[in-house]
This record gives structure tokens, C-alpha cells and sequence, in this order.
């Protein structure tokens, strides 16, 4: 049983949906093609704010919806990519059945603050930093959709901080729980968009590593996991992943493992890309 309506995978920051035939979702878009899911990816800018990467995401899905002749659409964001979705579905609700966050910034990311610390606005190493980004981003950009998107390493840098998110949230407070580390046990409804989230944390265990030796962006995510005063997947804290009715977040897998990076080289004790193709069917289950 298929979807009612298409599933657009949302990439996060320093996102593209796929470089020479590689894809950010790895393996992930043909599984569900596979199964007989509709999917598309967008490319976004790989460096940019909330709201402009929000508005880049909307004309993609408006396009969408003529092309395939649909009313809506679900989405499923990896990373910042869920607050491109929230911002879209806050905005548009009438075009978005679900909104489905994978390990999403949806509270902010501790390390974001403290690159925001280090990288003082104004200062030599910010614009060092922002402009080799926006630079590469661009030409990613170039490869991938064959469009120069738009880039802004501060606006994007300033975007994942925690100030800055809960200044979106009180904006965009859909779907949202209730209290910090909170989860909702049904469905979470607003405006007629269901909202879900996924989550995953790095165990410290050795016994629960479990991890491929060739996923090269492991250990560095284990070092930036020491960072976090909470259980986090490297690059954000378990508890602002949750969003809607969160459906787990004990994964132990680090913030690329989720979209099934690098090149499929996750733990061996998950098949990533039957994650998404079991919340696809929660979805049908649905009616969405």
C-alpha cells in the first residue's frame, strides 16, 4: 500500500540532493521507489536561514503539486531540513499532509553555539569560515541541481543556535511538545498536519558501538558528542530532536547514520533505509 500523497526528503544544512548520481538520502529515495513510494528531493542552498530555505522548499513542493497533480505532500527532513518543513507547513498548511523530522535541529544544536562563540560576528575567522562555505556550497549547488542557489554561512551558522531556533519556535510552535524532552503518545494534528519524529543518540558503550570501521564520519562524531552535557547524535541534543508524536529515538546511530551515511557504511545493526520505508507505511496506514 502506497501513500495518498508524494514524500519529499528534505536535506539539512550543507545538504544537495545527490553530486554525480551520489545522494544525500543514500539508498534511501530507491527503497522507497522500490516499495512503489512517489519521492522527490529538492536541492536547497547548503548554507542559508530557516525562512529562505523554507521558501525554497514551498516553490518546490507548489511545483510538485502541479506536476504530479496532487493536494499535498509529506515530508520528511533530516536535520536544519526540519525547520525548512515546519516553516513550510506552519505557512502552507493546506498543501502538507505530514511532517516527519529525522535527528531535526528542532530546539538547536549546542555545537552550532559554540561555533557562534568562536566564530565572533565581524571577526576575520567568521568571514574566513562563512565565505569558503558559501563559495563551496555554490558550486555544490552547480553540480547538483544545475542552478547557483543562493548561500549564507552566518545566516545558516546563526540558524542551527539555540537563541535563534527558539526564536523560530515561538514563530512556528507547531507540533512542538508541550514540555522539554517531551513526546506525544498519538497522533499530534495542527492545521491538519500530522507531525512525527525520529531520533538517534552515540551509546558510549563499546559493547553498543556496533559500527561499520569504514563509516569515516564516526569518530569524529564521537569526539563532538563528548561536547553535550545530554545524550546526543554528535551534532544534536536527543531531546531537540523530538517533534509531534516521536516515534523513536533510541537509535544508536550518529546524525549522518540516519540518512544512512557515509555510502551505507552504518552500524550492522540497522537497515536505515527500511526506516523510512516503515514510517512511509504508518503513513498509508493513515490515509496520507
Amino acid at each position: 500500500m502506497s501513500t495518498k500523497y508524494p514524500i519529499i526528503l528534505v536535506h539539512g544544512f550543507l545538504g544537495f540532493d545527490r553530486i554525480a548520481g551520489y545522494p544525500y538520502f543514500f539508498s534511501i529515495e530507491s527503497r522507497l521507489q522500490e516499495q512503489g513510494y512517489n519521492v522527490y528531493i529538492p536541492t536547497l542552498s547548503g548554507a542559508n536561514s530557516n525562512e529562505v530555505n523554507g521558501e525554497q522548499l514551498w516553490e518546490f513542493i507548489d511545483e510538485i503539486k502541479r506536476k504530479a497533480g496532487c493536494e499535498k505532500v509529506n515530508l520528511i527532513a533530516h536535520s536544519q531540513g526540519a525547520l525548512y518543513a515546519r516553516y513550510v507547513a506552519a505557512n502552507y498548511p493546506a498543501s502538507i499532509a505530514s511532517v516527519t523530522t529525522m535527528n531535526g535541529v528542532n530546539y538547536g544544536s549546542e555545537i552550532a553555539d559554540l561555533l557562534r562563540k568562536i566564530l565572533l560576528p565581524g571577526m576575520l575567522a567568521e568571514r574566513l569560515v562563512t565565505t569558503t562555505a558559501e563559495v563551496f556550497f555554490k558550486f555544490i549547488s552547480l553540480l547538483s541541481s544545475g542552478t547557483l542557489k543562493p548561500q549564507d554561512g552566518v545566516k545558516a551558522l546563526e540558524s542551527l543556535t539555540t537563541k535563534v531556533v527558539n526564536e523560530f519556535n515561538k514563530k512556528y510552535p507547531q507540533g512542538l511538545p508541550t514540555e522539554w524532552g517531551g513526546g506525544g503518545e498519538g497522533d499530534e494534528v495542527v492545521n491538519g498536519v500530522h507531525y512525527y519524529s525520529y531520533g538517534s543518540f552515540i551509546k558510549n558503550s563499546l559493547l553498543d558501538i556496533g559500527i561499520n570501521m569504514f563509516d569515516i564520519s564516526h569518530l569524529p562524531l564521537r569526539q563532538l558528542n563528548k561536547l553535550f552535557v545530554k545524550e546526543n547524535d554528535g551534532l544534536v541534543g536527543r531531546y531537540s530532536m523530538r517533534l509531534g508524536k516521536l516515534i523513536r529515538d533510541d537509535y544508536n546511530m550518529d546524525h549522518f547514520d540516519i540518512v544512512n551515511q557515509i555510502a551505507g557504511f552504518v552500524s550492522n545493526k540497522y537497515d536505515v533505509p527500511q526506516i523510512y520505508v516503515n514510517h512511509a507505511q504508518i503513513l498509508a496506514k493513515r490515509g496520507l
